[in-house]
């Protein structure tokens, strides 16, 4: 089993949050967890090239796109790797959330970490 934590904090907008990714052998990729501080509605999920969040999106990098795909969403064959959808935001600024993706593994090509 691999695990990855992305820790979501300081930011100026006060989003603060813990994004799980843990993979069974060469199996899919589940990514959990939660975020606050968001306003309500549908925000876009993503994986960053980087994960210097010093300056935002600007310091974030393109999203993570090992193989040289398009935008797409997350039930698209032809998207980026990092494309993981919508997070559908609730009215008290929080979410969490489960995905199960096969595009972001922890093997090559489409290594995460």
């Amino acid at each position: 089993m691999v695990k990855a934590v992305a820790v979501l904090g300081n930011s100026t907008e006060g989003v603060n949050g813990k994004i799980f990714f843990t993979q069974e052998g060469n199996g899919l990729t589940t990514v959990t967890g939660f975020v606050t501080g968001l306003s309500p509605g549908f925000h876009g999920f993503h994986i960053h090239a980087l994960g210097d969040t010093t300056n935002g999106c600007l310091s974030t990098g393109e999203h993570f796109d090992p193989i040289g795909k398009v935008h797409g969403g997350p039930t698209d064959v032809n998207r980026h790797a990092g494309d993981l959808g919508n997070l559908d935001v609730a009215g008290d600024g929080k979410v969490s959330f489960s995905i199960t993706v096969s595009q972001v593994c922890y093997s090559s090509p489409n290594q995460y970490v």
